[in-house]
């Protein structure tokens, strides 16, 4: 019997258009070592490390008629140096020039007629510099058993962890009649699929919402219980297929010193310096703020990977309060309320697909997004945990991350948070024609995080 895609993932193929590529990425700087980061050493390394994600060499293929849904299949024509690609920067390559590398390529779709993802080298950065961007389908980020490449391409030390011996011979490809003879095999047991799937094939946008709200359970609960819907802002509008992309750095410790001076959780600070972030980014475009004024957030975080506790919760961010102290406390408040309220969802339900990487939880934020942005929220904020150790790609150590997440219609902008040995990282995914300014953005998240700082006493 073929591998059938789930009903979520298969879901994430039907809602994807040109203005959505559902894709999650990733940008990873490496330092140079002496004896080089190439090309051909990244192949290598890949190639190395398919044999821990085997649906990286895999494909989706559609049933005829669409009679159940598609299938993964081995690409027998599979070339890792289609997907593992290079491009470089006219040096001494620029950091602007970096992030308008980074959102040309996100703004592209993955060829589904190919395994359904990307690898970019990208050379000439200054400061002996090397970025890796990744890119993968959400239908491929399926769970704890399907890490993302960006995940296993890295080590604990600049020594690479011996390569695992694998010959690879791929599947043959079942022929059109196989995946109807499969498909009404399946259907004469589970008879009540095929009306689905027939919908589905027909582009039935509602049946196919309904199948992702289905699948998240939990969290589907949890958005029952929001009492209005979103507020307005222009962060939901009609969006284009082009983006523009931007970044903010800072320090793991800067927020567990704001966390001992004025309490709450690490989580909480992020949130309160994205407020106030939001706050000043709507008053320079001369929009309304009021006392009341707030942005609802949709927030996947609080990850613990001694309990595999992963909860997701709307937040109300209050953009309209001025004072960063204040703000910290009303957001520290609202998350008490969700977890003493129950409104969390069940980690069982999120880590079913959720994984515990951190670009498999950033595509977690996006998955929800993919169904419920338009009416219950205004913006996603994934914020993972990463390693406090460094890490290292074929010797090469990686000194900043940063998630890319991808867009749902009518948003604006996704934010992804990651820490790493002691960074903060925080990538900052817009639409190219409603965000023009989403740089004046990053750089007022590095702006809020000095102003609640600056209330620590030393």
């Amino acid at each position: 019997m073929p591998d059938r895609l789930s009903a979520l993932d298969a879901s994430f193929l039907y809602l994807e258009d040109s203005t959505t590529p559902m894709h999650v990425g990733g940008v990873a700087v490496f330092r140079r070592p002496r004896t080089g980061f190439d090309y051909d050493r990244l192949v290598d390394l890949i190639e190395q490390r398919l044999s821990l994600v085997p649906r990286y060499r895999q494909k989706v293929v559609h049933v005829p008629g669409r009679l159940a849904r598609p299938v993964w299949v081995d690409d027998a024509d599979f070339d890792v140096t289609y997907h593992v690609r290079r491009s470089a920067l006219p040096k001494p390559g620029s950091d602007q020039q970096l992030h308008d590398l980074v959102a040309r390529l996100m703004s592209r779709p993955l060829d589904h007629t190919r395994p359904l993802w990307e690898v970019y080298l990208v050379e000439g950065l200054a400061r002996n510099r090397t970025a890796v961007i990744t890119k993968t389908h959400q239908a491929m980020v399926d769970g704890i058993g399907a890490p993302e490449i960006g995940q296993v391409m890295l080590d604990v030390s600049a020594t690479p962890r011996p390569p695992v011996e694998s010959l690879w011979m791929p599947s043959p490809e079942p022929s059109g009649l196989q995946l109807v003879a499969d498909a009404v095999a399946e259907a004469v047991q589970r008879p009540g699929e095929v009306v689905e799937n027939v919908r589905s094939a027909a582009m039935d946008t509602v049946a196919t919402v309904r199948k992702v709200a289905g699948v998240f359970g939990g969290l589907a609960s949890a958005v029952r219980t929001a009492a209005t819907p979103a507020p307005g802002s222009p962060l939901n509008v009609r969006i284009s297929p082009q983006r523009r992309f931007a970044v903010a750095r800072t320090r793991l410790d800067v927020f567990r010193a704001i966390r001992r001076a004025h309490g709450g959780t690490v989580n909480d600070g992020v949130l309160a310096v994205l407020s106030g972030a939001l706050r000043n980014w709507l008053l320079s475009r001369g929009e309304v703020v009021s006392a009341g004024t707030t942005i609802r957030a949709m927030a996947p975080m609080s990850v613990r990977d001694d309990e595999t506790q992963v909860s997701a919760y709307l937040v109300d961010l209050p953009v309209g309060e001025p004072n960063p102290v204040v703000r910290l406390h009303h957001v520290s408040h609202a998350m008490r309320a969700h977890q003493e309220s129950g409104q969390s969802v069940a980690a069982q339900t999120l880590v079913r697909f959720s994984g515990f990487a951190p670009p498999t939880l950033h595509a977690l934020g996006a998955r929800a997004a993919s169904s419920f942005s338009r009416r219950l929220f205004n913006v996603v904020v994934t914020n993972v945990p990463g390693p406090q150790v460094p890490l290292y790609a074929a010797g090469a150590k990686m000194i900043e991350m940063f998630p890319v997440v991808p867009l749902a219609k009518n948003q604006a902008l996704s934010i992804g948070v990651t820490s790493y040995d002691g960074g903060v990282y925080f990538g900052l995914n817009a639409d190219r024609d409603a965000m023009s300014d989403v740089d004046v953005l990053a750089a007022m998240v590095e702006e809020s995080v000095e102003e609640l700082m600056g209330t620590v006493s030393a």
